[in-house]
């Protein structure tokens, strides 16, 4: 819960929005509203391998990457096994969706050193086939085309005659009533073509009237002897929609079969418009690669001109104030860092960057700092920033402080029967806004005091301001 919580007070949510406009896909800018955060350093390597490869890769193509064609078919693959019929939109958007998973490979197959996409894309499978048996069968607008099979070629063209006939005879009846036709056209009301009569003349033309003017004035009728080709129309209809469906239902089995495949294809591309739009984002703040840091190894963390990337973004999407940035060079042997100064003088601003930061590099984000770019990996960011007073819970800003300070706590004690080194959350980084503020300033600075003793002894890194 309190990592969550940081996440809300580092604005994490609001940086997953802006990275989520440089995705390319709709499914791509789901996930990275919803970035999930990855449990081990391993998992974060890979991300930021993914990230680099792109960034690399983006900078040789021009215009770079393209996602055309793919779209979310997640759900048409739901209902494909569960039997139902796909309508033709669908089917379409899956075989554009192959058309442009292939394309993708295509181009990164044809790159080298970037050995984690080529991995990646390795295991696409695209079915030229099935996308080349849809588009046979389905046109761009989405219908069953005359070719799909020889029973709808036949029907198409029964269609067509049919159609014609009623067309010649409704021709013929305006030429030889036209003083009773209120204009000189052929219109439709359902599935039945009429024409628009004088209603003071509607005995001229005798049939059946199907629709009024809204005056009144015109009558649309479907004359008699046109009645029976109407009726013989709707019946090849119902017999071209009979057809339709058993096509649709054919193409719909053949994605059926294969879609784990085709699941495990949308999981592919969607990785890859992540990666793409991480490095988009990061190129577009003017961040650089992390490396994880070991600190029992002696290294250093080192974060120069290091800018907070909301305010980056304010700065350069909605032209706000430029930038102010801070250099943090911690060795391996601190383990907390205290921040002094007068009010509005950007403390609480640092450790909101050092937060954003960590969990920037945690996802394969890179860093709006300048090269070299090194901090440790922290398993858990943990937060205490800004007012918890709550008129509504009974809470004064410092048993605010304290209640959030106590879940801090909580997660950093070990699980039971676990005496790992991690257990200890040497791994952890802690950011405390005004520590021991809201009381008495003695009273205050002693809880204070004790309270950094014991985050010395049981995290990474510490970071208080007073």
């Amino acid at each position: 819960m309190i990592q969550s919580e940081t996440l809300e007070l580092l604005e994490w949510p609001r940086l997953c929005q802006h990275l989520s406009t440089f995705a390319a896909t709709k499914l791509g800018s789901i996930v990275a509203r919803n970035l999930p955060i990855p449990e081990t350093q391993a998992e974060s390597e890979q991300l930021l391998a993914q990230t680099k490869e792109v960034y690399e890769l983006e900078s040789r193509l021009h215009p770079g990457l393209s996602f055309e064609g793919i779209q979310d078919i997640g759900d048409s693959l739901e209902r494909a096994v569960l039997q139902s019929i796909l309508p033709g939109e669908e089917l379409l958007a899956i075989a554009t969706t192959l058309a442009g998973a292939r394309n993708l490979r295509r181009v990164i197959d044809n790159q080298e050193n970037i050995p984690v996409l080529n991995d990646l894309v390795s295991e696409l499978r695209t079915y030229p086939e099935l996308e080349q048996e849809i588009h046979r069968c389905i046109d761009e607008r989405g219908q069953v085309t005359d070719r799909a099979s020889q029973k709808m070629a036949e029907i198409r063209g029964e269609l067509r005659k049919v159609r014609s006939q009623i067309t010649q005879k409704l021709q013929n009846i305006i030429q030889a009533k036209s003083g009773a036709v209120q204009e000189q056209l052929i219109t439709q009301r359902g599935d039945r073509f009429v024409i628009p009569v004088k209603a003071p003349q509607k005995d001229a033309i005798p049939g059946i009237v199907h629709d009024t003017s809204t005056s009144g004035a015109t009558l649309y009728i479907e004359p008699n002897s046109v009645v029976p080709l109407g009726n013989q129309l709707r019946q090849i209809i119902r017999k071209e929609q009979t057809e339709a469906e058993a096509i649709r239902r054919i193409l719909t089995e053949k994605v059926a079969e294969v879609t784990p495949d085709l699941e495990r294809l949308l999981a592919i591309v969607t990785t890859l418009d992540l990666a793409v739009a991480k490095s988009r984002y990061s190129f577009w703040i003017g961040a650089n690669p992390p490396r994880f840091v070991n600190p029992q190894a002696n290294e250093i963390i080192t974060l120069r001109n290091l800018r907070h990337p909301l305010l980056v973004w304010q700065q350069q999407h909605e032209q706000g104030n430029a930038v102010v940035p801070v250099d943090l060079l911690i060795s391996p042997q601190i383990r907390v860092v205290t921040i002094t100064g007068p009010n509005t003088g950007g403390k609480t601003v640092t450790l909101k960057t050092l937060g954003l930061a960590a969990v920037m590099a945690k996802v394969g984000l890179f860093i709006p700092a300048r090269e070299p770019v090194e901090m440790p990996w922290f398993r858990q960011i943990l937060a205490d920033i800004g007012d918890e007073q709550s008129l509504q819970q009974s809470l004064s800003t410092f048993s605010g402080h304290i209640r959030r300070i106590s879940r801090i706590l909580e997660a950093l004690e070990p699980e039971k029967n676990d005496f790992s080194p991690l257990a200890i959350n040497y791994q952890s980084l802690v950011l405390l806004d005004e520590v021991g503020a809201g009381t008495d300033p003695a009273e205050g600075s002693a809880l204070a005091i004790a309270l950094l003793k014991y985050l010395a002894n049981h995290t990474q890194l510490t970071m208080a301001s007073t």
